[in-house]
């Protein structure tokens, strides 16, 4: 459940950085970005990463007010790991495809089908598909996770079935997959891909698990947005073509400079590989949000409750 924000004039543009500071000392709050957040809002947040590092500092913060940049099964994800903590989404409209793709009860019917089955859901879904799984994965940590259940064990992985089919890939485990999908990491054209290598035969193609087994077979690498990244800057490659959201490019040319960052190109002539979702954060929002400590993620203390065991379960097979 969500609470809505009052629409209040933000200040200048100059002064948002300051002002955000003030608030985040005031609020003792804490500000966690994802890597596909706007530029600007990654260089005012206290840790920016992929959703098993976010999900990593929602659990450790002693902050009071965790101001989420990203989407909402993120903030949710962060109330679950913080039932006592006001969380806070500047958008509320800022939803996920993937998490869209797989309803609840039309979930609870797929599970039914399977009884004998473990549940292993990727983190982009929703406190609901949470709550019914038993291990929340990440892109960083799902061939892992997987890896470390007896052979014999069936699994269910949702929502997401290219992650899905990577992993089963990866590990040579069969699997059932929930049919969901990302809209942004479909939307990488083979084609095109395979052109701009041609313009660029010394680039490295590095892509998210995400997408489609068409485009991850001519990648150099293939892992998590924080995994690509440390590639990047590890590797002596001067040029990289990404696939994947390009928020990442960000920290990508601020982590690796002199290095080159090529997007790779949609199927349609369009912005379709930036994700719209996101997107839809600002700088004014995250503002805003602060100010008014709205809008508020809110759950039901035992929907709250269930969905906090499957991702304690996972923190717990990915300690560090």
């Amino acid at each position: 459940m969500f609470t809505t924000l009052s629409p209040v004039a933000a200040p200048p543009a100059h002064d948002l950085v300051a002002a955000i500071d003030d608030l985040k000392n005031e609020l003792n709050a804490v500000i966690l970005a994802h890597y596909y957040q706007e530029s600007d809002i990654q260089d005012v947040a206290d840790y920016i990463g992929d959703s098993l590092g976010l999900s990593r500092q929602a659990a450790a913060t002693s902050a009071d007010v965790i101001v989420f940049a990203g989407v909402h099964f993120m903030a949710e994800t962060a109330k679950i790991l913080n039932p006592e903590k006001q969380v806070l989404l500047p958008d509320l409209n800022a939803g996920c495809s993937l998490a869209d793709s797989c309803p609840p009860d039309a979930f609870a019917a797929f599970k039914s089908a399977h009884p004998d089955h473990v549940v292993i859901s990727y983190i982009n879904c929703t406190a609901a598909i949470k709550a019914m799984s038993d291990i929340i994965c990440t892109s960083s940590n799902a061939v892992s996770i997987v890896q470390q259940l007896p052979p014999d064990q069936k699994i269910i992985f949702a929502p997401d079935q290219n992650l899905g089919r990577y992993v089963m890939e990866q590990t040579g485990r069969d699997m059932v997959l929930w049919q969901g999908s990302c809209m942004v990491h479909e939307t990488f054209s083979e084609k095109k891909l395979v052109q701009l290598q041609m313009h660029h035969p010394q680039a490295e193609i590095i892509a998210h698990p995400e997408c489609e087994t068409a485009v991850l077979r001519h990648a150099h690498f293939v892992g998590s947005t924080t995994a690509l990244l440390k590639y990047a800057q590890q590797r002596p490659t001067a040029e990289f073509i990404v696939v994947t959201e390009p928020g990442i490019i960000h920290q990508m040319t601020k982590q690796a400079p002199g290095k080159r960052f090529i997007p790779a190109p949609p199927t349609a002539a369009c912005a379709c590989n930036e994700c719209p979702h996101m997107r839809l954060n600002t700088l004014e929002k995250l503002y805003l949000a602060m100010k008014h400590r709205q809008p508020e993620i809110t759950l039901d203390p035992e929907l709250q409750r269930q969905a906090l065991r499957p991702i304690q379960r996972m923190l717990e097979l990915s300690a560090p």
